[in-house]
């Protein structure tokens, strides 16, 4: 059962999260025209009466960009400011994760996105660790990634994740803790909610943007650490049979952070995993603001 934040934002005002609830014949229910952001906040292990969300700013941008495919004039400022006031009236004292959705509200029942209205909600839940730390167990979907040329793959589009259900229950129900999915093309692509990154020779490797991934905002993350700590970091397409041969694998998402990945299908990797780990490990410490390099991705908010 998960523990949500005790207000959400609805319909322009903050209520109760028990009354922040939508008609069944709500237009996004029915045909998947919503899009949605997730970022993690922490309280600030120094200052106890501060929380710490980690690149806000970049998180707003993203999803303002997503509500653009849903022809949504939603700025990114508008979207920072009301997660900031959602933080400020939660109080939160405990790791969460906020959900900040934009949909189409109206009760129409034709698919359209043109004439309807939209709007945007947010809430929130405590959330520790979404995969075990130790690592996870991954098969290869039977279900292959959408193309960029089907849907606007740059935007988290709730009607997308129908894939990566079919996949993640896929897995789960085969004795697997999580699916990769290759595109249409055989490349690697991503997980059902992460992105997927190998090491080979002492190189970070991971699929380009060009392979039908999510740029994701905790990859954008750990290229950049990455090449902080003179690690060589390629993106380029990745081949199904690397991952077996790779000296370490690991996801990486918001509610995932870096994820190693202990198993492929019957392959079985390194449990030695120097690059993995010194990425987690500094991943971790800018997050809880211990890093004064990248103090412009954390974000105090007094509470």
């Amino acid at each position: 059962m998960h523990s949500f934040l005790p207000l959400a934002y609805f319909k322009n005002q903050f209520v109760p999260f028990e009354q922040a609830n939508l008609s069944i014949a709500t237009h996004a229910l029915h045909y998947g025209t919503g899009a949605f952001g997730g970022l993690r906040g922490i309280p600030n292990p120094e200052n106890p009466d501060q929380v710490l969300l980690f690149r806000l700013d970049r998180h707003c941008q993203r999803l303002s960009h997503s509500a653009k495919f849903l022809m949504f004039d939603l700025p990114a400022n508008k979207i920072q400011a009301v997660i900031t006031d959602f933080v400020k009236k939660n109080r939160p004292k405990t790791s969460f994760y906020i959900r900040p959705f934009i949909y189409t509200s109206d009760l129409g029942i034709a698919p359209r996105l043109h004439n309807i209205e939209k709007d945007f909600f947010v809430y929130g839940l405590e959330l520790g660790d979404y995969l075990s730390p130790d690592g996870v167990n991954c098969r290869f979907s039977s279900w292959y990634r959408q193309e960029d040329r089907s849907l606007p793959l740059r935007g988290k589009i709730s009607g997308a994740y129908i894939t990566s259900s079919l996949a993640k229950t896929e897995a789960v129900e085969s004795g697997f803790d999580e699916a990769i999915l290759l595109n249409t093309q055989g490349k690697v692509s991503e997980a059902s909610g992460m992105n997927v990154f190998i090491v080979r020779n002492g190189e970070l490797i991971t699929p380009g943007c060009d392979q039908d991934i999510l740029e994701g905002i905790t990859r954008d993350s750990i290229l950049t650490i990455a090449k902080d700590l003179d690690i060589k970091v390629t993106e380029r397409p990745v081949d199904k049979t690397e991952l077996y041969i790779a000296d370490e694998v690991f996801l990486s998402g918001t509610a995932a952070k870096i994820t190693p990945v202990k198993r492929i299908e019957t392959y079985t990797l390194s449990e030695e995993r120097p690059i993995t780990d010194k990425l987690r490990e500094k991943l971790t410490a800018i997050t809880e603001n211990q890093d004064p390099k990248y103090k412009d991705w954390v974000f105090a908010i007094s509470v």
